[in-house]
């Protein structure tokens, strides 16, 4: 009978995390399409308040999640989103809670969501103004985009991002390069409206780099 009771135990608590597991990861994924709704289709006066709305959704799930790195890693990107939405000075604070809120979902896992921590990262420190307004560091920007792309050579997310950061170098080949990679990265299901807005911004990009570098495009640039 005890031998009965310890297996059902571990059936019982087995399929417990694995319920859990399941609510998270929807969760998740809710949260991932509001956030794509928020940042292609709606106008950029709606944005704000839409995103901090999120936040909290995002925010709940940290509370509810306290030992997991993907509620993190998107409580940090939402406030990201928030934050230039926002723009301005007054925006510095919330970019620096995002800050908090990724570095502290590496601590938990450094790999979770595929290095999404690392692509945000790279970004705030990129286009966060530096010294003494900000914490901005263009160094500490390429550390975590080289992190990103190493986790996730063929996500579209992380070399896009490398290659815009690339791009604000004049590091246009290079750039090109990243955003080709991009662009061929396979299309996520589960996720559509993501995909779209990322390729819409890729196509965007190139035009820009081939506008600007012209005939030095080549490929020994890269």
């Amino acid at each position: 009978m005890k031998q009965i009771a310890s297996t059902l135990g571990l059936i019982l608590t087995l399929a417990a995390t694995s319920a859990s597991a399941t609510t998270l990861d929807q969760s998740i994924l809710d949260i991932q399409h509001q956030w794509a709704h928020i940042n292609y289709t709606l106008p950029a006066d709606k944005k704000a308040a839409a995103f901090e709305s999120l936040e909290q959704q995002a925010s709940a799930l940290v509370h509810q999640y306290p030992n997991r790195a993907e509620p993190l890693v998107w409580d940090g990107i939402v406030l990201s989103s928030l934050a230039g939405a926002k723009g301005g000075l007054g925006a510095l604070g919330i970019a620096k809670d995002a800050r908090d809120r990724l570095q502290a979902s590496l601590k938990i896992d450094p790999t979770a969501l595929k290095g999404s921590a690392d692509t945000s990262l790279g970004t705030l420190y990129y286009k966060v103004p530096g010294w003494p307004l900000g914490f901005g560091d263009d160094d500490k920007a390429e550390v975590y985009f080289k992190k990103a792309v190493q986790i996730n050579p063929d996500g579209i997310d992380p070399n896009y991002f490398y290659a815009d950061y690339l791009y604000g170098k004049h590091r246009y080949g290079q750039a090109m390069t990243e955003l080709e990679h991009a662009q061929a990265a396979a299309p996520r299901p589960d996720r559509p409206l993501a995909d779209k807005g990322r390729h819409q911004e890729i196509d965007k990009l190139m035009a820009e780099i081939r506008a600007k570098a012209g005939d030095s495009l080549n490929t020994a640039e890269r």
